[in-house]
């Protein structure tokens, strides 16, 4: 990888959360020639400059087109949209791209047991062929980042601590502390990978803002919200994904299956939520303190 520095940088989905965010630190840092690929037909609006390019993600000749000229390209398409990565995948080595992250970003999909979770087929199936066409490419490498939940998004979407009638369901005591990280930081780490190409080549890197649990999430929303009537809902996360497994088998494919899917990505001890080592100090993520944790849960609820 050594040689001319990543500049030309494409990106796919940065109409959404995370690929907005992308979008911004990608342009903001001053070092990239940001890309955007938007599907034929959508209406999303994009920031005024931006160079964006319309493509038909079923058609490899649309994509290779595309992607000429590109360094690296960006994944953040959301769920729907994971399949499409393949196509993306093969039309980014023939046109000589050099990186490739795909749309990962959550939990650390290297441990057996989280790649046995049935939400995270299609994004096992995708990093598999990707590692696959970068081993027989004579440019192409991959960088998978693994970030845990979005700590920002996931208190104000109601995820991470349902506040939407002060009853969050609490799993098992609330007790397991698992690694999070806010978008921001997120897309500090993407800069970074891409500023870094030599030491983030063809591995997981993973990244945290913070380590901490359901009930320590709950105990600083009281702290912001001390009038409020919060009643947590304990819950087994063993019947929470036992009731995805039937509701799987029925074909309902859709968020309250896939939902405790999640919750068991970061929440059960044995799949891996909460990183041993990081890549914090190579991608100049400095986490946050007590007191930031505290601010983006008061934040998350200043609408309440």
């Amino acid at each position: 990888m050594s040689g001319t520095p990543i500049s030309n940088v494409a990106i796919a989905g940065a109409a959404g959360s995370l690929g907005s965010v992308l979008l911004d630190r990608l342009v903001s840092s001053g070092r990239f020639k940001v890309r955007v690929l938007r599907r034929n037909g959508s209406t999303s609006t994009l920031p005024p400059g931006v160079d964006v390019v319309d493509v038909d993600f079923d058609s490899p000749r649309s994509l290779e087109a595309a992607l000429a000229g590109q360094h690296a390209v960006v994944s953040a398409l959301g769920f729907p949209g994971l399949g499409l990565q393949r196509g993306l995948v093969d039309a980014a080595a023939a046109a000589g791209v050099r990186r490739f992250l795909p749309s990962e970003f959550g939990s650390d999909l290297s441990t057996p047991r989280a790649r046995q979770l049935p939400v995270f087929a299609q994004k096992v199936e995708v990093a598999d062929h990707l590692a696959a066409v970068a081993a027989r490419s004579p440019s192409l490498t991959y960088t998978l980042v693994s970030n845990g939940p979005f700590l920002d998004w996931g208190l104000r979407h109601n995820f991470l601590l349902n506040h939407a009638e002060y009853k969050p369901t609490i799993f098992d005591g609330g007790d397991v502390v698992f690694s999070s990280t806010t978008l921001g930081s997120i897309a500090d780490a993407v800069v970074a990978i891409l500023s870094k190409p030599d030491e983030t080549a063809n591995r997981t890197v993973r990244i945290e803002d913070a380590r901490v649990s359901q009930n320590k999430l709950l105990a600083l929303a009281r702290e912001a919200l001390p009038d409020k009537p919060w009643q947590p809902q304990p819950a087994s996360l063993d019947a929470a994904t036992q009731r995805s497994d039937e509701r799987l088998a029925r074909g309902l494919l859709d968020l309250e299956t896939f939902a405790p899917y999640i919750y068991r990505s970061f929440l059960d001890p044995s799949v891996g939520g909460l990183f041993r080592e990081t890549d914090n100090e190579l991608l100049g993520i400095k986490g946050k303190t007590d007191d930031e944790v505290a601010a983006i849960v008061r934040d998350a609820l200043a609408d309440k």
